[in-house]
């Protein structure tokens, strides 16, 4: 059984124990990863700072590692994404997919300039500018749904911006990650890039190390809160994504033929884990009906197996937490008086595996509605004033994603502003523009990723003031 290592300071590093990683379509270990001791999580964030200055230096190399990690991933890429697959439960052209997309991240921070210093004045008295300087250590805090795409996605603007990183997966998912520090143990200098494992109080340690001094994490608001409240003490600077609960808006004049696959999908793809799935479906009533009946056809073909499979649509969810999660927002559903159309169960047999649920009969004070389920269960609800459904979207804690589905664009685009939601959407979901920032409103999140407004989130302010004689 492979046993994946840390990369601290360039060299791959045994830690004193080593957790099973668990293959949630079969229960059986996949591999063991290291984790991360005390004095290891030290020593990572050693190197960094001790690599910093030299690669901030150098922004010709920077770009020139990106573009070789790039080629890198694309080499190794069906190694990677069958281990996703292994130990996240995906079906395995979706996993390839994910090693694409990280290929062609670093590819475009490779090529990406950063925009030039803004000159406020220069003239005979006085030059003064605005320039950027990269932070020092950054802390990248992942996630187990999406595990490479989501580090590569704060790995390669930290670096381009000239910081170094130490990186923490999360537990579930941690072999892949593991694996990308092996394959690029030689594209980065010495510590610049170090990758580290382990539970919660490694991912706490690093948080809280003073030598760090920006956070990037992506995961649930309850973390993300909890590191909020510990960057208080040295004032870090934080990235946060954190969870969502998006609904989506179907009117009246919406095309149920045409836009059922895509309310599907933008519900169960990866199993419903996706922070800005649509986990909220809000009906007209006149369309309620139709739309119900071709979501439980939809469901009712969609192939759940093992992601190696290449027939697989859906595979598992990621750990054994998250299938007893949705079981009990389904049982508790139940109880309330929700109506089962479809699925609501475990099959027989291993995994991890959830039936692709469509529920209706229940609304707002119901955990299956009010809470995020990540899961592949869909609360159907259905209303007859847009105003009305427009103010139960809103009427959440979370702003990540919204949509609405319409023929009536121009109507559809006045709805989608009054949506309290860092992405919103019109007749489609999921979907997100290479360039376009991503974050949320309310407690979805704080800060950006992506776009220039991420880049620049991995540096800070810097005003040069000269007085000439």
């Amino acid at each position: 059984m492979t046993r994946y290592a840390l990369l601290i300071d360039g060299q791959l590093q045994p830690g004193e124990q080593a957790d099973a990683v668990l293959d949630p379509a079969t229960e059986q270990t996949v591999g063991y990863a290291a984790r991360a001791s005390h004095a290891q999580v030290d020593e990572a964030v050693a190197a960094a700072h001790k690599a910093f200055a030299g690669w901030a230096a150098d922004p010709q190399a920077r770009r020139s590692a990106l573009a070789q990690a790039a080629a890198v991933l694309r080499e190794n890429t069906q190694q990677i994404a069958e281990l996703i697959s292994r130990e996240q439960g995906r079906p395995l052209r979706f996993a390839l997919g994910e090693v694409a997309g990280a290929a062609a991240t670093f590819d475009h921070y490779a090529a990406f300039q950063a925009p030039p210093a803004e000159v406020l004045r220069d003239d005979e008295q006085r030059l003064v500018r605005i320039e950027r300087r990269p932070f020092g250590v950054v802390a990248a805090i992942t996630p187990w749904n999406v595990p490479i795409i989501l580090l590569v996605l704060k790995l390669a603007p930290a670096l381009h911006a000239g910081n170094t990183l130490v990186a923490k997966p999360s537990e579930h998912t941690p072999l892949s990650t593991l694996l990308l520090g092996q394959l690029l143990k030689d594209v980065f200098p010495a510590g610049v890039l170090n990758i580290i494992a382990g539970d919660g109080s490694v991912g706490e340690q690093l948080s809280k190390h003073p030598e760090v001094r920006h956070i990037t994490f992506t995961g649930s608001v309850a973390t993300g809160k909890r590191l909020y409240a510990g960057a208080a003490d040295d004032l870090k600077r934080l990235t946060l994504e954190l969870g969502g609960n998006d609904a989506a808006l179907v009117l009246e004049d919406a095309d149920i033929p045409a836009i059922a696959e895509a309310l599907f999908w933008g519900a169960f793809w990866n199993s419903g884990q996706v922070c800005f799935a649509i986990k909220r479906l809000y009906v007209h009533e006149d369309l309620f009906a139709s739309l119900i009946a071709a979501l439980v056809a939809r469901a009712e073909k969609t192939r759940l197996g093992n992601g190696l499979d290449p027939l697989t649509e859906l595979g598992p969810l990621t750990n054994r937490q998250q299938l007893e999660r949705v079981k009990a927002l389904v049982a508790d559903a139940r109880t309330h008086g929700a109506i089962i159309h479809t699925g609501g169960h475990q099959p027989e047999g291993p995994g991890y595996f959830f039936e692709p649920t469509i529920v209706s009969g229940i609304g707002a004070g119901v955990a299956l509605v009010d809470e995020e389920q990540f899961g592949p269960v869909l609360p159907v609800i259905a209303f007859r004033d847009v105003e009305d459904a427009i103010r139960q979207a809103n009427a959440s804690p979370f702003g990540l994603g919204a949509s609405v589905w319409t023929r009536d664009i121009a109507r559809g685009e006045a709805i989608a502003r009054r949506l309290d939601a860092g992405l919103a959407w019109v007749n489609q979901h999921l979907e997100v523009q290479p360039g376009a920032p991503k974050g949320g409103h309310k407690s979805s999140g704080l800060g950006y990723e992506g776009g220039l407004r991420g880049y620049e989130a991995f540096s800070e302010l810097q005003v040069i003031n000269i007085a000439r004689p």
